[in-house]
């Protein structure tokens, strides 16, 4: 859940100008995540969550280190499919990735912020990753870029 919570965080902090703990506890309200004040406080300290300026007020913003995270998701789904050992099959406009227990929610967060046009959605389980793709072009080139990541 606590994952969960801080890509909501990082979400919401991207997406509009959060100027206090009270604003982002009520943002993640509004995304279904009920918090507590102490644990704002620590997810925000965890976070490094820092203030800068952003139009015209002092609002939270991403630190340097996260930023670079967000935008580095083809590389980081290249070094892990690099790494990994995966299988990956077609089902219907699902493509399966297997590999191996404990792996599968950093590869579907990887895609995720890859945010490759032919991917609709991904869901992670330990070891398996399901990836929704929109029509069956676009599941066919799905297939070849992760194959071709895996190499």
């Amino acid at each position: 859940m606590k994952q969960l919570r801080h890509r909501a965080i990082r979400d919401v902090v991207v997406a509009r100008p959060i100027r206090t703990q009270q604003e982002l506890a009520a943002a993640l309200r509004e995304r279904g995540f009920r918090t507590t004040q102490a644990t704002m406080s620590r997810d925000v300290a965890e976070l490094g969550l820092v203030k800068a300026p952003r139009d015209g007020t002092q609002a939270y913003a991403l630190p340097t280190r996260l930023v670079e995270a967000e935008t580095s998701g083809e590389d980081r789904l290249r070094a892990l499919l690099a790494q990994l050992p995966v299988e990956i099959r077609e089902a219907g406009l699902l493509l399966v990735v297997k590999t191996l227990p404990g792996s599968a929610h950093a590869i579907a967060a990887a895609l995720d912020r890859a945010r490759w046009p032919e991917v609709a959605g991904s869901i992670a389980g330990d070891d398996t990753v399901f990836v929704a793709c929109p029509d069956r072009p676009a599941l066919q080139r799905a297939l070849a870029r992760l194959r071709d990541a895996a190499r």
